[in-house]
């Protein structure tokens, strides 16, 4: 099996801090809360005003979000590539007037397949807005020093529900689903597009390769044992992650608590997502790529099978779901990090597109197979133990996603 050591210094990379745009990083940070919130997040806020005011079934109209994804994923892999050579300015621009072209033909759609249409027209914004070209511009333009960056624009993209859950519902108190996307449409072209087109003006930091090296290194990288073995890990780990997600308050639910008390411990478990992310850099100074990868998937699996063997008491279900958000921030930062620990930043937006395919794909269909299994499982109880063992299986091969003498922990922060 080859393997290949294409980390770069600070050095190599470009010019260091002289070539970092200061305003990358809060401006970031700013977009992808908006982005997320708006695009994302929004959604099944309004979902129930939308199906009521539309008589469209829920099942077709989160099935739309659900095709999306999935075209995020594919064309995913094409941004990636895009922004290992030309950087993430045009990309972002483009995908916030994308974006916001989405919401006006969700919100004019007067029927189902329009409705299908502005869904997958946002589902390629989604691919040039969210955390895939994020991550691509702060890890060239920070390196080394790039978790201390990509933990921050995380925990901002944290807040995208926190803020724009309760503004949408706001909103939707007083305007229609479809004069409230038009709102939140202007919203999201009037703080992303001025703000990708003025802070990312920095020069794209050079790799030190021609193009056609840097494809050749990439491609190379792209069919190593280890790299599939990792994009296998991350999808049938993001395949539970969402899965647990919309099926928590069911399983709740059907063990006797009230809905307050169900969304209770949910939210909660949202601050342990945020407080996980704070604690990853620390986590990564201490471990080696595959270790940790094996250790919070693992985490995942352990907390989910917590959930389907202990009905409770209530109070041991909320610490549970706190310690299983733990897990889920830190996995978002795993997968950030997981081309450069292993391949160096060179290939960084093509490989973590192709990465990410997978786990955007699988987090796409968890919400209906979750609920479809539940059925013919006997209960979420049962559903909860299968999930388990999806997951302690990703784990188990985890270990395997050593990259040999690329695998080694390049400096941090």
């Amino acid at each position: 099996m080859t393997t290949l050591n294409t980390h770069t210094s600070g050095a190599a990379t470009g010019s260091g801090e002289r070539s970092r745009p200061r305003a990358a990083l809060p401006a970031l940070c700013l977009t992808q809360i908006t982005s997320w919130g708006i695009v994302y997040y929004a959604f099944p806020v309004l979902n129930p005003q939308i199906t009521a005011a539309t008589g469209w079934p829920a099942g077709a109209t989160t099935a739309a979000l659900s095709l999306g994804l999935v075209v995020s994923a594919l064309t995913g892999i094409r941004i990636g590539w895009i922004l290992d050579h030309r950087g993430p300015r045009t990309v972002m621009i483009i995908g916030s007037v994308l974006g916001t072209a989405s919401l006006l033909l969700i919100a004019a759609a007067p029927n189902l397949p329009m409705f299908f249409a502005g869904w997958t027209l946002a589902g390629l914004a989604m691919s040039a807005t969210f955390y895939q070209p994020a991550f691509a511009a702060l890890t060239r333009w920070h390196a080394p020093h790039h978790v201390r960056a990509l933990t921050i624009v995380t925990l901002a993209g944290g807040l995208a529900s926190t803020v724009f859950a309760p503004l949408t519902a706001l909103l939707a108190d007083h305007l229609s689903w479809r004069n409230t996307y038009l709102v939140l449409a202007a919203v999201l072209a009037l703080v992303t597009v001025p703000a990708h087109a003025l802070a990312l003006r920095a020069p794209w930091p050079a790799t030190g390769e021609q193009a056609s090296q840097r494809d050749a290194r990439a491609r190379t990288v792209a069919r190593t044992r280890p790299f599939w073995i990792l994009a296998a890990a991350f999808a049938l780990s993001a395949f539970v992650m969402y899965a647990v997600v919309i099926v928590f308050v069911p399983l709740l639910l059907e063990r006797g608590y009230t809905t307050s008390q169900a969304a209770w411990a949910l939210g909660l478990g949202g601050a342990g997502q945020t407080l996980g992310r704070t604690l990853y850099a620390a986590l990564a100074r201490r471990t080696t790529a595959p270790a940790r990868t094996t250790a919070l998937i693992a985490l995942g699996g352990l907390t989910t099978a917590a959930f389907a063997v202990a009905p409770g008491p209530y109070a041991l279900l909320v610490a549970v779901s706190v310690v299983a958000s733990m897990a889920r921030g830190n996995l978002t930062l795993l997968q950030a990090t997981a081309i450069t620990d292993r391949w160096g930043t060179t290939h960084y937006g093509r490989l973590s597109g192709i990465l990410a395919a997978p786990a955007t794909a699988a987090a796409a269909v968890a919400p209906f197979a979750g609920v479809a299994l539940a059925a013919p499982l006997g209960g979420y109880g049962p559903l909860f133990g299968l999930l388990a063992a999806v997951s302690m299986a990703a784990a188990l091969v985890a270990p395997w996603t050593a990259a040999g003498t690329a695998g080694r922990q390049a400096p941090r922060s």
